[in-house]
């Protein structure tokens, strides 16, 4: 299997690359094999900086601090504009309309979304867990793109990438408070709530007027694909991290 899959609903754009990496072709071991993109993990950082040369040669991207902007997440709904390269902290969502500026999140059973703008020429990558989905930072990224860049939301394409699916999704009662009806069900065995992260992401994307036809949803689950993807709950905390990026060339 390659190192990365591209979302379909980015397929008529030539300007635009768009990824999110699986969990092969890389060099560290286990738990962390193989492409483990994470930077907070315990991996070798040897391994990671290795993995994450691999990934972005794959995609014919350059990991300069120039050309590729992240930052460390915190489960929050803080939005950077992102003007240049590098690692910044405290930030769960990039937004950027500068070409040759990509910007990603990392993952291992939260959810991924990218968006473009094709009007504009602005993406975005937002990182959102449970918090996150609950504090609607989909929302508030459209509405930050739509007063950076003038985004409408009708020009949008977005993907809802690779994450933890809703039967494996179990929850707490405080955590389940926080989500409509429709986004959660009890699990038959035990009783608990499980949520759809998915669900709730891309109806935020509706929501601000986004086209369904425009939204792309990854079918693949990180627990259900365990090989092929990283998720933090199955391997109870040990593994490593997917990257989603985004950007356009000049």
């Amino acid at each position: 299997m390659s190192l990365y899959r591209i979302p379909a609903i980015f397929s008529d754009f030539n300007q635009l690359t768009a990824a999110e990496s699986t969990r092969h072709g890389g060099v560290s071991p286990a738990p962390f094999s193989s492409l483990n993109l994470g930077i907070n993990t315990s991996d070798e950082p040897g391994n990671v900086t290795e993995n994450r040369r691999r990934f972005f040669r794959a995609l014919g991207l350059e990991e300069s601090e120039s050309h590729f902007a992240s930052s460390h997440q915190v489960h929050g709904t803080a939005i950077m504009y992102a003007t240049k390269g590098g690692r910044f902290d405290g930030y769960d969502a990039l937004i950027t309309d500068i070409p040759d500026l990509f910007v990603g999140v990392t993952v291992a059973d939260c959810v991924p979304i990218l968006i473009y703008d094709k009007v504009n020429q602005a993406v975005a990558a937002i990182h959102a867990g449970w918090r996150g989905t609950a504090g609607e930072i989909v929302t508030k990224t459209l509405a930050a793109m739509q007063q950076q860049f003038g985004t409408a939301a009708d020009q949008c394409y977005a993907y809802i990438g690779t994450c933890i699916d809703e039967n494996s999704f179990e929850v707490g009662p405080e955590v389940a408070e926080q989500f409509a009806p429709a986004y959660k069900q009890k699990d038959s065995g035990t009783l608990k709530d499980c949520i759809d992260l998915k669900a709730a992401n891309r109806q935020q994307l509706v929501d601000f007027g986004i086209p369904l036809a425009q939204i792309g949803v990854s079918p693949f689950s990180t627990v259900l694909n365990n090989d092929d993807y990283f998720s933090y709950r199955a391997e109870q905390g040990q593994t490593g991290r997917m990257l989603a990026v985004i950007g356009i060339h000049p």
